[in-house]
């Protein structure tokens, strides 16, 4: 967790709410005391929690969104309704 004094939140603004972003937290002070977290907003489901938790113990390391810059270029497949259960099928009739 990064901490910050309000003068440094407010001339860095930007900076703060990137690295929020990106999974940190921000523990505002004033004249040393917390006075408030900059924390990111998630759907709160227990896995999000599990993994901020661990970003926060220094376990994971928050991604920068690379992978889904890269992603993003490829083109995306459709595949017809059924065809996913129809090739499991076929592939247990083939291991029979």
């Amino acid at each position: 967790m990064k901490t910050t004094a309000i003068s440094n939140l407010k001339a860095k603004l930007s900076e703060h709410i990137a690295s929020v972003k990106r999974g940190e937290e921000v523990l505002v002070t004033e004249h040393g005391k917390p006075v408030a977290r900059i924390v990111p907003v998630t759907a709160g489901t227990a896995k999000d929690e599990r993994t901020r938790a661990l970003v926060a113990r220094g376990v994971l390391r928050a991604g920068r969104g690379r992978l889904r810059r890269l992603l993003a270029d490829l083109p995306v497949c459709a595949v017809p309704e059924g065809t996913v259960s129809r090739l499991l099928d076929e592939e247990r009739q083939e291991q029979r």
